[in-house]
């Protein structure tokens, strides 16, 4: 008695091993998220997100590479050197062979600066020792030049233009990765409730299914008893067929949008695929009021992405015509130059001797232009034309976003509405079906009028989840076309400012 007890007790506890471990399996295939969750976690795990967001540390390297041009140069050459030859002789009267060791080096330090003013400090040294003589000579030279653009370069804004269109671009992709994050979020929230909706249709369509198989055994017990002709069983089987029809292509729909959230979600480096989406969310209705449809448009002309990007980019072409007009100068260069050169027989005199009186020095002017010039006018007239063309851009952009703001706002209005509409309908669906049921019951109708009523109320049914549905899908779709959906979550992104034209 004691070993059958034993027995059982052992049974039992391996039997609730099993149950546990599947059930932590389950638990582990299985992601229970709300919507909050669902953004949070596309926000920071999201493939294709984490790409984007390198796009501004990308350009911004271009931006430092730009202000290099005004960083400071050390320049330095070394260069040591033997010669053997035969020259004349002193004498004049015949050859003789010499051995010549040089060695030259020099270093110098230069900066240009955005006034367009070049400035150069260098210093050489050359050593000279030939075996016709019997001293080596050293002379050290120290010397600075400055040179000043006096017509093309002399501008500071079309030299700085270069510096400033690199953080025209990293700001631009700033606002780049706003908008990317915008459709993400949006797509997230769309995902997320379709998702819900084929969740909702299924359950609809399994309800139905095993409605109308209830339909159709009750035919058949009255076709038994001989209480209703065997011809009503054929529309009763194939609603059957029919409900088992929507369910499989409900399933089918549920699947391929399981998967598209998974995507969007990314939960894990390597993503179960087969892993089981659990939603929680309020069935509730959110009540929100909207403004007026002109404060909507004046959201988005302030806070749209690509409104803020194309001004930008209008920006960016003015400096590139003050670059390009700049450029339709002639190069007009004023130069100075002074040195002090000391000269010895070793390199520590060289150096000390510096103070005295050897000098040198010069001034002048350099001259450049192009007779036809025609690269730099092609180059300015490109420019303008650049600009003139983003301007009309951004003003049919503008009318664009007017459009999209103002159809979203009466798509919100319709959906709410809908609402409303389906939900009486459905009810006066259900009043239908049970209308016919009794009819039906009582040998005044068909089993094809029931059937119709079911199908009638399962259409209501659906109508009135997705009226549900379009509803928060169509809220979302406005607040991402303004450019407020981002805010309106919580979430922090670059690009917040307002870009205005000066």
């Amino acid at each position: 008695m004691f070993l059958k007890k034993y027995i059982f007790i052992l049974v039992v506890l391996v039997f609730s091993v099993v149950i546990y471990a599947d059930s932590n399996e389950a638990s582990q295939n299985s992601l229970t998220i709300n919507i909050e969750q669902a953004i949070l976690m596309a926000m920071e795990n999201n493939r294709s997100l984490v790409v984007q967001k390198m796009n501004p540390e990308i350009r911004n390297t271009y931006e430092q590479e730009e202000r290099s041009t005004f960083d400071t140069v050390l320049n330095g050459q070394v260069s040591p050197r033997r010669t053997v030859a035969d020259r004349l002789s002193r004498a004049g009267s015949s050859t003789e062979s010499q051995v010549v060791d040089t060695f030259n080096s020099s270093v110098s330090l230069d900066k240009y600066f955005s006034s367009g003013t070049n400035v150069s400090l260098e210093g050489t040294s050359s050593y000279t020792d030939s075996s016709l003589y019997s001293d080596t000579f050293i002379s050290t030279r120290l010397g600075v030049t400055v040179t000043q653009a006096l017509l093309q370069g002399l501008d500071v804004r079309a030299n700085m233009a270069r510096v400033h269109q690199a953080s025209i671009d990293t700001l631009i992709s700033e606002y780049e990765l706003r908008g990317f994050s915008e459709v993400l979020l949006e797509q997230v929230e769309l995902s997320f409730w379709d998702y819900a909706l084929a969740q909702k249709q299924i359950e609809i369509y399994t309800n139905s299914l095993e409605l109308a198989q209830e339909q159709m055994d009750q035919i058949q017990e009255r076709i038994n008893i001989g209480s209703l002709a065997e011809t009503e069983l054929a529309a009763a089987q194939a609603e059957v067929a029919l409900r088992r029809e929507n369910l499989i292509s409900a399933r089918s729909a549920l699947s391929k949008k399981r998967l598209s959230l998974l995507l969007l979600l990314n939960p894990s480096d390597e993503i179960d695929w087969d892993m089981n989406i659990d939603l929680q969310y309020q069935t509730a209705i959110p009540e929100i009021a909207l403004d007026d449809v002109e404060q909507h448009v004046k959201v988005a002309m302030k806070m749209r992405p690509d409104l803020n990007e194309a001004r930008l980019q209008i920006r960016r072409d003015e400096l590139e015509v003050v670059r390009t007009k700049n450029g339709l100068l002639p190069r007009l260069d004023a130069f100075v130059t002074f040195g002090k050169s000391g000269y010895a027989n070793s390199f520590e005199k060289s150096i000390s001797n510096l103070d005295e009186d050897s000098y040198d020095a010069a001034v002048g002017l350099t001259f450049q232009y192009p007779v036809s010039n025609r690269s730099a006018k092609a180059r300015n007239t490109r420019a303008v034309l650049n600009k003139q063309q983003m301007l009309k851009a951004l003003d049919n952009l503008i009318q664009l976003a007017q459009v999209d703001i103002r159809s979203a706002y009466i798509e919100v209005t319709s959906a709410r509405e809908q609402i409303t509409a389906t939900a009486a309908t459905r009810t006066l669906q259900e009043e239908k079906l049970r209308v016919e049921n009794e009819k039906f019951s009582v040998g005044r109708s068909t089993s094809l009028l029931v059937a119709q009523a079911q199908r009638d109320l399962v259409e209501s049914q659906i109508a009135e989840i997705q009226a549900t549905v379009n509803y928060l899908k169509s809220l979302v779709s406005l607040f991402g076309l303004e450019g407020s959906l981002l805010e309106r979550r919580g979430i922090e992104a670059p690009g917040t400012q307002t870009v205005t034209l000066e």
